[in-house]
């Protein structure tokens, strides 16, 4: 009797065991076909707009080969969003996320309709769009974690591909509702005297002797800290600062905070901020000061300004995770604020995505 038992368990045991041998070999012969010319540029343009979107790596799964669409899959993709993109309207005209299309039947129609030309004439008009976006932007919080749960799902296997997340960030370029990557730099003018700015205006570390230089209304002659040179009113913006183990502070400075002496540099006063002490404590300067749970303690933080709608947020880069978010009227002019007391590590100002290397077989088409 325990041996028919065993034999009830084993036997599905091997069943599996051999279909999981034939599927891994059917992927790693399906993985040595070459791959057609739209497949290509699928992957091409995914490679493009990872490097364009900010904060989220999804994409990064097909331009590696992790996830490869078949070839009629990235033909009618191809001539759907040209269609879309020529005749500037939102895909499937519709007023928010476009319903998911009936790829079976849409996909034969096109197909069927769309010639050779068509396809080449297709490649361009998207590869004209590509080249014609900002180095860098910023989807939006929504964008980043609906991206964030596609890449689970398709992870976990419950998605074929990741053809929705590639739709969402067309489609959140295509509706403008991207904000700015900027490049910030230190203003010299507001640095504590004791800090070190180097001469990209990218860097900043307390050095061992106090400077002697011009005591300005805006420069900070108590806390260790500087803005940048730009404020802003309007808009969306973000930028990332890799930060030391110890003790800084990064948020934004509001034009009429005080920078002398060394009241807090709080929300009282119009300061914007997060502060970690002694390498442990990580807080959000409110009145009382807000303290935060030790596991978000980043290495590298992105800081996300959304003027209009009155939102500053921080985020791990590192984890892709949020840490914390002010949200009030703004109503004068904010700059980005920066401090540190470390005197080795520095704090670094760094520009958000770089480019990756190229696939194209030959000249690259991307430029």
């Amino acid at each position: 009797m325990m041996k028919e038992c065993l034999q009830f368990l084993i036997e599905p045991a091997k069943n599996l065991k051999v279909r999981l041998k034939e599927s891994r070999k059917r992927a790693k012969t399906g993985k040595k076909e070459p791959l057609v010319e739209s497949q290509l540029f699928i992957m091409e343009l995914a490679r493009e707009l990872n490097r364009v979107c900010q904060k989220s790596n999804v994409l990064t799964h097909i331009w590696t080969c992790e996830d490869t669409w078949p070839p009629a899959l990235c033909r009618a993709f191809i001539l759907e969003w040209a269609s879309v993109l020529e005749s500037k309207q939102k895909p499937m005209q519709t007023d928010g996320w476009p319903e998911r299309l009936d790829w079976k039947g849409h996909l034969q129609g096109m197909l069927e309709q769309g010639s050779e030309h068509d396809m080449e004439t297709s490649k361009r008009v998207i590869l004209d769009w590509s080249r014609a976006l900002k180095m860098h932007v910023w989807p939006g919080e929504p964008v980043v974690l609906m991206l964030d749960d596609l890449e689970t799902q398709w992870r976990r296997g419950r998605m074929p591909n990741l053809l929705s997340a590639m739709e969402l960030i067309m489609w959140a370029m295509l509706t403008k509702s991207v904000d700015k990557v900027v490049e910030v730099f230190l203003d010299p003018d507001t640095a504590n005297p004791d800090l070190v700015i180097s001469h990209d205006e990218k860097r900043m570390r307390c050095g061992f002797e106090r400077k002697d230089v011009p005591n300005y209304h805006q420069r900070f002659d108590g806390w260790w800290c500087a803005v940048g040179v730009e404020g802003f009113t309007s808009g969306r913006h973000y930028w990332e600062v890799e930060v030391g183990e110890r003790d800084w502070r990064l948020g934004v400075a509001k034009e009429s905070a005080l920078r002398k002496g060394y009241k807090p540099l709080n929300t009282q006063r119009g300061y914007l901020t997060l502060r970690l002490e002694r390498g442990t404590e990580l807080k959000a300067l409110t009145v009382p000061f807000t303290p935060l749970p030790a596991s978000l303690i980043p290495r590298k933080v992105g800081v996300y300004l959304d003027y209009e709608e009155g939102q500053l947020s921080f985020y791990n880069v590192q984890s892709r995770s949020h840490i914390y978010t002010y949200s009030e009227t703004f109503t004068e002019k904010l700059f980005p604020l920066f401090g540190t007391v470390e005197i080795f590590k520095d704090l670094v100002i760094r520009s958000a995505g770089t480019r990756e290397r190229c696939f194209c077989p030959g000249p690259c088409l991307w430029g």
